[in-house]
C-alpha cells in the first residue's frame, strides 16, 4: 500500500516539529496528533489528543486517514514528573498507537525507545556497557522508570509484531539526546570536549550514553527511512550520529571509560560507539550532521 499521509503524535514538541516538516518536504501529508493547543505551523492537519485516552487516539488516527504513524508523543525529560507518570506516558500512549494502527489496517509504525533503555543516565548505578561497538543485541539492566518503560515500549512492539492482522512494520528507533542545531553548538563546540573537559560535561553527553547523540535533522530522516523501509514484524534500530562527542579518539576514550568492555571491532578515531549499521542495511539510512562541521 502507498503511504500519503503520515501522522506524527507529539507533534508539538522539538522532535515531533521536525518530523512533520521533514515528511512535509518529502512529499508526505502530515497530521499531529497532540495534546494541548496547536504550537506548530508545519502541519497540514491538526488533532488535540489525550494518548492516554485509548478512545482519543483511536479517533484522531481514524480521522486523520494516515498510511503511517510516528509516535513522539512521550515524556522528554522524566525528571520533572513522577515516577508512574513517566512510565504511563511510554508505555500506556504505546499500546493505544499499536492497537489503534491494529484495527484501523495502519501498517507501518514508528516508536520511540531511547539510548536509555540500556539503562543510562536516569538511575544511580553506571550503564553497563559488555563490548563495543553497542549493536541491538547488547545486553539491557535498566532500572528507572523511563529505562523500563522504553524496555515494556520494545516488548509491547514485539507481542504486536507477531500479531497476524498487527502492523506490517514496526520500528523501534533507539535515539539518544536529539538536538538542535543551537543545542549542538552550545553543548558540543563551544565547551572543551577532551578529556579534561568531559569530566565537567552534562552527563547527558558522556559515559552512560556512550558519548552519543542526533541532529534533529538525522532523528527526523531515520524516522522516515523506517517508514519507507521493507520488513516484517518489530524491529530495533540505533539511530544515532556517526561519530562521537568526544575530541579525544576512540582508544584513549575506551580506556578512559570503558576499561572492561570487550572491543569487537576496529573503531576509528571518533567513531560512534554505538554500531549503526542495521539502520544503514534494513533503513538505508546514513547520518549526515556532526557537531564537528559546525
Amino acid at each position: 500500500m502507498s503511504i500519503d499521509t503520515v501522522a506524527v503524535t507529539g507533534g508539538n514538541g522539538i522532535v515531533g516539529e521536525a518530523l512533520l516538516d521533514h515528511f512535509g518536504e518529502h512529499g508526505y501529508d502530515t497530521v499531529n496528533v497532540a495534546r494541548g493547543k496547536r504550537r506548530e505551523e508545519v502541519s497540514d492537519e491538526y488533532r488535540t489528543t489525550d494518548l492516554l485516552d485509548a478512545g482519543e487516539v483511536y479517533g484522531a488516527l481514524a480521522a486523520s486517514d494516515a498510511d503511517a504513524v510516528v509516535h513522539m508523543g512521550t515524556i522528554r525529560w522524566p525528571v520533572e514528573h513522577p515516577w508512574h507518570v513517566t512510565y504511563e506516558s511510554q508505555v500506556v500512549s504505546t499500546y493505544h498507537v499499536l492497537e489503534a494502527a491494529t484495527h484501523l489496517g495502519i501498517d507501518d509504525v514508528v516508536i520511540p525507545s531511547s539510548i536509555n533503555v540500556l539503562g543510562a543516565v536516569y538511575q544511580d548505578a553506571p550503564a553497563e556497557i559488555d563490548y563495543l561497538p553497542v549493536d541491538e543485541a547488547h545486553p539491557l539492566t535498566p532500572r528507572d522508570p523511563y529505562a523500563l518503560g522504553k524496555h515494556s515500549v520494545e516488548v509491547t512492539a514485539d507481542g504486536f509484531g507477531r500479531l497476524d492482522d498487527g502492523p506490517d512494520s514496526i520500528a523501534s528507533l533507539r535515539y539518544p539526546w536529539v538536538a538542535s542545531e543551537a543545542e549542538i553548538r552550545e553543548e558540543f563546540v563551544e565547551p572543551d570536549r577532551s578529556l579534561d573537559g568531559l569530566r565537567e560535561a552534562w552527563h547527558h553527553t558522556t559515559r552512560d550514553v556512550l558519548f552519543s547523540y542526533v541532529h534533529a535533522a538525522d532523528a527526523a530522516s531515520v524516522a522516515r527511512r523506517a517508514v519507507e523501509a521493507d520488513f516484517s514484524g518489530h524491529e530495533r534500530f540505533w539511530a544515532v550520529a556517526a561519530d562521537t562527542t568526544a575530541e579525544v579518539d576512540n582508544d584513549r576514550l575506551v580506556a578512559e571509560y570503558y576499561p572492561d568492555a570487550e572491543v569487537r571491532a576496529d573503531l576509528d578515531p571518533h567513531e560512534t560507539l554505538i554500531s549503526i549499521d542495521k539502520a544503514r542495511e534494513v533503513l538505508d539510512w546514513e547520518p549526515t550532521r556532526s557537531w564537528r562541521d559546525l
